[in-house]
């Protein structure tokens, strides 16, 4: 961002979620090659040229190449692919930063944590360096660390 200031807040990392209660009936996955029963679901929000992580690109990480990523079911919003995942639908390639609160409070579960996959995305605060001093800007962006370091 030319001519601004940016501040890292938080990375991201992206990873598989299912509901607990896919997981109870006993189709919880116990190897990502597993996921080749399971219907993905994949989040068409973010443009894949962006370098956002897909499921082809999990897969690959976590060793399971031989899962159908061309079939699943499609969705164009972050927040209703969680949903679709927490209603059962599917499994999910959530982000990590979007699925905290549904995980915290049980309803999703995280598939295998072993396979770490850092997302291309992260957060920044950004402002114009002539605003810095603004106390409103201050309390803003101080706030924003706090949250971004309790998550």
């Amino acid at each position: 961002w030319p001519g601004l200031t940016a501040e890292k807040l938080l990375d991201e990392e992206v990873y598989p979620v299912c509901s607990p209660a896919l997981s109870r009936q006993g189709r919880r996955p116990r190897r990502p090659s597993d996921l080749a029963g399971l219907r993905l679901i994949h989040d068409g929000s973010v443009d894949a040229r962006s370098g956002f992580a897909t499921w082809d690109a999990w897969l690959e990480k976590a060793g399971a190449r031989d899962v159908d990523t061309k079939r699943g079911l499609r969705i164009n919003n972050s927040a209703a692919v969680l949903q679709a995942a927490i209603d059962g639908q599917g499994v999910a390639l959530a982000r990590s930063i979007m699925a905290h609160d549904d995980l915290a409070a049980g309803r999703l579960v995280r598939l295998f944590p072993e396979v770490e996959f850092s997302s291309v995305l992260s957060y920044y605060v950004v402002y114009r360096p002539d605003c810095a001093t603004l106390p409103k800007l201050v309390a803003f962006r101080d706030w924003l660390v706090r949250e971004a370091s309790m998550g």
